[in-house]
């Protein structure tokens, strides 16, 4: 058990059965009135996000997850196979439960962590830095260079990002996935 004092973002709590993350917390002190905490939960399977809010003091079931590497291995149908690092099991997690966010960075191979309640893996995460190679992007243009100038470039994954004009097909690129942003390029 924990109580409101003790919220910090990520941290992961048990509500109804469910599993939620808190994505957003803020103490509230009123100038009438008792304290309260107000908070933005994510649910930890589903994606959705609720807002919440707490009495001050209040307690609260919290959940230890624990992260162990997985490898994404292959995609059957809806389900994408990651193996277990630790004893070589094969995982089977739904796409709509990786997020379109994550699938569009995701490669065979790639190194991920899952995330583990009661010795089940029940979500992946990929690595917020990726190394994809270009596989598709226009020629830039000396002296088109104002400031800053990008054009879209698409990913061997099939991710389309904003990159410098000096970027070419068959670069490798370290994107930072969490805001499909271009970072640097890579030697391959």
């Amino acid at each position: 058990m924990a109580s409101t004092a003790d919220f910090r973002n990520g941290m992961v709590l048990e509500i109804d059965g469910d599993l939620w993350a808190i994505a957003y917390f803020q103490h509230v002190k009123p100038g009438k009135g008792g304290a309260f905490v107000r908070t933005k939960l994510k649910n930890v399977l589903s994606g959705a996000v609720v807002e919440r809010t707490y009495r001050a003091g209040e307690k609260v079931n919290d959940v230890r997850l624990e992260r162990r590497p997985v490898n994404y291995s292959y995609m059957d149908g809806d389900l994408y196979y990651f193996m277990d690092a630790n004893t070589y099991d094969m995982i089977p997690i739904a796409g709509d439960l990786l997020g379109a966010d994550q699938l569009k960075y995701l490669k065979e191979n790639m190194a991920c962590e899952g995330l583990v309640h009661d010795d089940t893996v029940i979500s992946v995460e990929l690595p917020n830095f990726v190394e994809l190679v270009v596989t598709k992007t226009d020629p830039g243009f000396k002296g088109d260079t104002a400031q800053g100038a990008t054009k879209p470039a698409v990913l061997e994954t099939g991710a389309e990002i904003q990159v410098p004009l000096f970027v070419e097909e068959g670069d490798a690129l370290r994107i930072d996935r969490r805001d499909d942003k271009y970072m640097s390029r890579v030697n391959a």
